[in-house]
């Protein structure tokens, strides 16, 4: 019944880089190194165009031939417009030489055109000591040192995704503030098995970061979306360490006032992502590549708009509460859409100015 004021940013303030999307799809842990591509790039551009968002970072370009498959589709196809990164080759995990062989496939990806690295919550969640088997594989296992020292070396930006909300750790019963999204994503609850809980794979990530301070680190969703107070210490601790606010405005946005005090904070590491993926992979609202989806983003970060969606869907996805925006002023903004992401990418500032 709550009647308040609507403001509708069709367009942003200044060109953006979607530094967090998903435009292919790999084996995950399986073997083999090929690649789905969920939409190539006449698909994507009239979106872009029409949202001015200047650049898109594909994250998931995958490894081997399905990296370089990734490229062709997308970066070598439109070179002002795709970034993509590479993943590690994790179905290979298990062998004897894999620290040395997967810092070699860093600079291999580096020379055929991968911008960064990519680290799906696989690590710490999924990947166990036999690939699918056996004990877990720990954020911090050194024997992934190499690959991150590779990464600084190479001047590539690494982004890491560890844990999940903390509702995902926690029984899914009538307490869960995201029951009905764990109703509809089982797969998704770490609650029992030996999975690690939020904090730990937090401290694990913590650890890699004070172990190369070369490398430049994008935690992935904010880091901690429901505890900025520690997010904010992290970043106190490791100069190394950047955000991206991928699906994760529905957290910020139910806490606008400290969300803005984080912005004002730490609006040189702070980067803007969705984590948009073409239609027909996941189709979940939050994530579905849509004009819909970034007029939300803007309105969070540009207008102080109260009490909307944080998804163009009739029910929240998430969970059932509603966002209000932190209204950034045009200084802040810029860096957050455009400028903070360009220099870790090293990209050229005249094509946004």
């Amino acid at each position: 019944m709550l009647r308040v004021p609507q403001v509708h940013v069709a367009k942003p303030r200044f060109p953006v880089i979607d530094f967090h999307t998903h435009l292919t799809w790999g084996p995950f842990l399986d073997s083999g190194e090929s690649i789905t591509v969920l939409a190539e790039a006449p698909e994507i551009l009239s979106t872009m165009d029409a949202k001015n968002v200047r650049v898109m970072v594909n994250l998931t370009g995958g490894f081997g031939e399905g990296l370089l498959h990734s490229l062709r589709v997308h970066a070598e196809a439109n070179p002002d417009r795709f970034v993509v990164f590479t993943e590690p080759w994790w179905s290979r995990v298990a062998e004897p030489n894999y620290a040395s062989f997967q810092a070699d496939e860093m600079e291999r990806a580096h020379q055929a055109g991968a911008a960064g690295l990519k680290v799906l919550k696989a690590l710490g969640l999924y990947i166990r000591e036999n690939v699918t088997t056996g004990p877990l594989i720990k954020v911090d296992d050194k024997r992934f040192d190499p690959m991150w020292e590779a990464a600084g070396a190479l001047k590539m930006p690494v982004v890491i995704h560890v844990s999940d909300p903390r509702a995902f750790f926690l029984p899914i019963d009538r307490f869960n503030e995201r029951y009905e999204e764990l109703q509809a994503h089982p797969e998704w609850s770490f609650c029992r098995g030996d999975f690690p809980n939020n904090r730990e794979l937090q401290e694990a990530r913590r650890e890699v970061m004070a172990r190369h301070p070369r490398t430049q680190f994008v935690c992935a969703h904010v880091a901690d979306s429901e505890d900025l107070s520690y997010v904010s210490e992290c970043l106190n601790s490791h100069p190394n360490m950047h955000v991206d606010i991928s699906a994760r405005i529905a957290e910020l946005g139910r806490q606008p006032r400290t969300a803005r005090r984080f912005f004002d904070k730490y609006q040189d590491r702070i980067l803007f992502g969705t984590d948009a993926i073409p239609k027909g992979l996941l189709d979940i609202p939050y994530q579905t590549l849509s004009k819909e989806l970034y007029d939300i983003y803007y309105r969070f970060l540009e207008t102080e708009d109260e009490y909307f969606d944080y998804a163009p869907a009739p029910t929240p996805p998430q969970g059932r509460w509603r966002i209000y925006g932190i209204g950034l002023p045009e200084d802040i903004l810029r860096k957050v859409y455009w400028e903070n992401a360009a220099r870790l990418l090293g990209l050229d500032r005249t094509d946004f100015e």
